[in-house]
């Protein structure tokens, strides 16, 4: 049944209140596929900051410091419950505000969200300590204890999952939270905060603050009173938190951009192998930190591979992310879609050859055709900045220390993706590359379960399994004499 959305005026969320911004100012949100406005959100600044971060430390030293972890563990279950029931109303949020087709988010986005809630939720009365044996005359043993409040600020290109990525561990360690997220999709970070009031979460728990990175963001990772900020999005921002942060010297999870290599030998199944490549960049219109936007195929098999990207490329329905036949939307903004054309006109300068796409699809909407570079030199700007966008640069090689040169060969180590049915080769090779996750013979597939980041400019820290407890979570040492 579709669910009929009026989103109108959004306040912030501050301690269990829909509240307006100190300042009184809103910002408009725009629907990526029409360029229609869908609403005016509050625009949080240093002050709205600081009443959240109050109304944060308030919870965290009260209600919620006091609650049985176990007791935790039921509310993140009631809240997974509660956004299953709202599927309908918080896909289409989702959609509107980032373009994502709503079959995408369904079989994707919505899944990974309930995982992630009830994983954790289990984990809530499982964080343990250790008794650890040093003396005849003393007790000695281990606890791990909430860090505090917790600064969460996220991205635009999948708010909702990468917006719980966060939320769920740090309630579940018995942190509070508050989330920033983008300015440019805050919708379905509100709804969530208003799920997690009605699951019976006690106000202040969790905040949500939309507002832009110079001021929300800034103020958040500078606030003395926060004890932890996790950020994913782009490396200059990141380093930027990095520098705010070290006022307080608060713990700090990066996970930042990436330049993923998925890398084709001859003997692997070109067609599987071609399927997974397509969908590894053009998933989410390329905006996708893993992105497999280096499509590495050796000399033997590159002109066929090169073929069966284009065939990939060319049946994608592109066009209304409400219709769930579509199968990529736009991208995000106008912001972004300048940035993907520009870096489109920069390969073409470069000598590269669109075999495919390169251009915009109509006047309304962001709307971005699935474009292939071939003939792509491994030093182009094309083939080491992040486009962040449907661009596929495919990049010859001639053997695999050469392969292993062109994928180790940017600032970024986030992941990367090996095709080949020679086992030996797969070891030696998986060994040998930078980057945080491997695929072998499939590209893409995360789960909380595993931990997930990367080093060099794609940040530092993991996320999800035992990690995400290590980041929100800090060990005390008891010592007991007992007198023997």
């Amino acid at each position: 049944m579709a669910f009929d959305l009026v989103v109108g005026r959004q306040d912030l969320l501050i301690d269990g209140k829909r509240v307006p911004a100190a300042s009184g100012r809103y910002f408009e949100t725009v629907d990526p596929a029409t360029e229609q406005s869908i609403a005016l959100v509050a625009e949080a600044d240093a002050a709205d900051i600081d009443a959240a971060v109050r109304a944060a430390r308030a919870a965290f030293e009260g209600k919620w410091g006091r609650m049985r972890a176990a007791e935790r563990g039921q509310l993140l279950l009631k809240f997974a419950e509660l956004i299953r029931q709202a599927e309908d109303e918080v896909v289409t949020l989702e959609s509107l505000d980032a373009g994502k087709p709503v079959a995408t988010i369904r079989r994707q986005d919505l899944p990974a969200v309930l995982d992630t809630l009830t994983y954790y939720a289990g984990m809530a009365d499982k964080i343990n300590g250790q008794v650890i044996p040093t003396r005849a005359d003393a007790l000695t043993y281990t606890v791990r204890e909430p860090l505090g409040v917790v600064g969460a600020i996220v991205p635009w290109n999948f708010p909702l999952m990468i917006g719980m990525w966060k939320i769920a561990p740090a309630l579940a360690c018995g942190c509070t939270v508050i989330l920033k997220p983008a300015e440019i999709t805050p919708l379905t970070a509100l709804r969530l905060g208003e799920l997690a009031l009605e699951a019976g979460f006690p106000a202040g728990v969790l905040n949500v603050v939309p507002g832009f990175g110079k001021t929300a963001g800034a103020a958040l990772a500078e606030h003395p009173d926060v004890d932890k900020v996790t950020f994913t999005g782009s490396p200059g921002v990141g380093r930027e938190i990095l520098r705010a942060a070290a006022g307080n010297l608060k713990r700090v999870t990066l996970e930042l951009g990436g330049k993923s290599a998925n890398i084709v030998f001859p003997d692997a199944d070109l067609d599987a192998a071609a399927r997974a490549a397509a969908s590894g960049i053009f998933f989410n219109s390329g905006q996708v930190c893993s992105a497999g936007s280096r499509i590495l195929v050796h000399a033997a098999v590159y002109d066929e591979m090169v073929e069966r990207l284009v065939a990939r490329a060319t049946a994608i329905r592109l066009g209304d992310p409400r219709d769930p036949a579509t199968g990529m939307g736009p991208v995000v903004s106008a912001v972004q879609l300048k940035r993907v054309l520009d870096y489109i006109d920069i390969g073409r300068r470069e000598g590269a050859a669109i075999v495919t796409g390169g251009t915009r699809l109509g006047e309304a909407g962001y709307f971005v055709r699935p474009t292939v570079f071939a003939g792509v030199e491994h030093d182009m700007r094309i083939s080491q900045e992040e486009i962040f966008g449907p661009v596929a640069a495919v990049v010859k090689f001639t053997d695999e220390a050469d392969a292993l040169r062109i994928a180790n060969g940017t600032r970024y180590s986030l992941a990367a993706g090996v095709w080949s049915n020679d086992i030996a080769r797969m070891h030696r090779f998986v060994r040998k590359l930078r980057a945080g996750t491997v695929w072998v013979n499939t590209f893409g597939p995360t789960d909380v379960r595993l931990p997930w980041g990367g080093s060099r400019d794609s940040g530092f820290g993991r996320e999800h399994g035992d990690a995400a407890i290590e980041n929100f979570t800090e060990p005390k040492t008891v010592w007991i004499n007992t007198g023997l």
